[in-house]
């Protein structure tokens, strides 16, 4: 690859060993895929930041980044393995806590907000159309450059950290528009509306057109708001492995029409729903998988309002929005019927096994995460239904 004057100093350890490191990492990425220089991003979003995935060896990398690492871009992170500061109401060990605050210091050191969510765009980091960005969680990465219109890899952990202390990330894959364009024409005849249709449509696309970029035809532009397109950015990039998606007349990208076209049919999205259903009874229900919006929450308060769980109920939220939701008085109506708000975590990166056999969702991407990591028998179902298994 091609440097610059600064990268080259970069590189030779200049600006430190933290630094240096990561240049290492960010060349020796950028000639593997054939990059031919880097260039700037905007923000950076870094995943790998529960304990329960990081483990001993992660934290001592990121206590040896954090001795001389600043970052030099808004850099936020993805969810922890517990709630940063109410971790005992979520039954987490003494143990556990104590190693996941050793992880989010050593992020804070390195001048990193430690906000921890899937979420970056609901808090304020959300970049422009064209952006050039370093993101790591998945769905974030789909939403960022499918909804937003913004250009990102997915990156792991240690290149996502090495992007925030250098500004820099190598120029290929999502960051060049001739990889953007759609490979296959995805006509969809089914009727997409609930936060479930759009769960499995995500897993129906994977099925039928496998990892080509998409161009999704048949939608009803009214049924498909941010929320919903939250969602569905998490379930294709868990089941198709995307980064990126186009839906006529939704999303912002340009893309030309692809020769190839497969159907999604009702019968595909009945299907999906079935695939995703194995259990016959719960005992915890888990939503906010990406983390719940304002709107999503209003609704949950809604649904909670006069009634009291029987199960383990989490929201999982942002911290950001779940302090803005406590003004407005939410967050109370919420935990007065025995539901948990469940910030700076979520279901899918909590070490969850063993205490709990069956998780109840209205996110298949929760779903994968619930059956291969923890377990879990599912039910995926709407958000009302979820309301329901919690109380009953």
């Amino acid at each position: 690859m091609e440097l610059t004057q600064e990268e080259k100093e970069m590189l030779s350890g200049k600006q430190g060993k933290a630094v240096g490191k990561s240049m290492e990492i960010l060349t020796a990425l950028g000639e593997m895929f054939g990059a031919e220089k880097l260039i700037d991003v905007k923000s950076v979003q870094i995943a790998g930041v529960s304990y329960h995935n990081l483990e001993e060896a992660g934290l001592e990398f990121l206590e040896k980044m954090a001795k001389d690492g600043k970052v030099k871009v808004f850099t936020t992170l993805n969810p922890a393995g517990m709630d940063l500061e109410e971790w005992k109401k979520l039954g987490i060990s003494e143990d556990f806590a104590e190693k996941q605050l050793k992880v989010i210091d050593a992020f804070a050191k390195m001048g990193v907000k430690t906000t921890c969510t899937c979420t970056p765009y609901l808090i304020g980091n959300r970049p422009a159309q064209g952006d050039h960005i370093a993101w790591s969680e998945s769905s974030a990465v789909c939403f960022a450059n499918s909804v937003v219109g913004a250009y990102t890899n997915r990156e792991g952990g240690p290149s996502a950290i090495a992007s925030a202390l250098t500004g820099k990330t190598p120029e290929f894959g999502m960051h060049l528009d001739e990889n953007r364009q759609a490979a296959v024409e995805v006509k969809v005849s089914a009727n997409i509306e609930s936060f479930t249709d759009w769960g499995a449509l995500g897993h129906a696309i994977g099925e039928k057109a496998g990892k080509k970029i998409p161009l999704i035809t048949g939608i009803v532009k009214e049924n498909a708001d941010e929320d919903k397109l939250k969602i569905f950015s998490a379930s294709i990039a868990t089941y198709a492995g995307l980064a990126l998606y186009h839906i006529g007349g939704v999303t912002p990208n340009e893309t030309a029409m692809p020769s190839e076209s497969v159907e999604v049919t009702q019968q595909d999205i009945e299907n999906s729903k079935k695939f995703l259903n194995d259990a016959e009874s719960v005992d915890i229900v888990a939503v906010g998988c990406p983390h719940c919006s304002m709107n999503e929450l209003k609704k949950i308060a809604e649904l909670l309002e006069g009634k009291k769980v029987n199960k383990e109920f989490w929201i999982c939220v942002s911290r950001e929005v779940a302090n803005e939701a406590k003004k407005q008085g939410l967050v109370e109506k919420i935990e007065a019927s025995g539901a948990k708000i469940a910030r700076d975590t979520c279901m899918a990166v909590a070490p969850l096994k063993g205490r709990f056999k069956g998780l109840a969702t209205n996110s298949a991407k929760a779903v994968f995460y619930g059956r291969g990591k923890n377990d879990f028998k599912t039910i995926f179902c709407d958000l009302e239904e979820c309301v329901e298994k919690a109380v009953e």
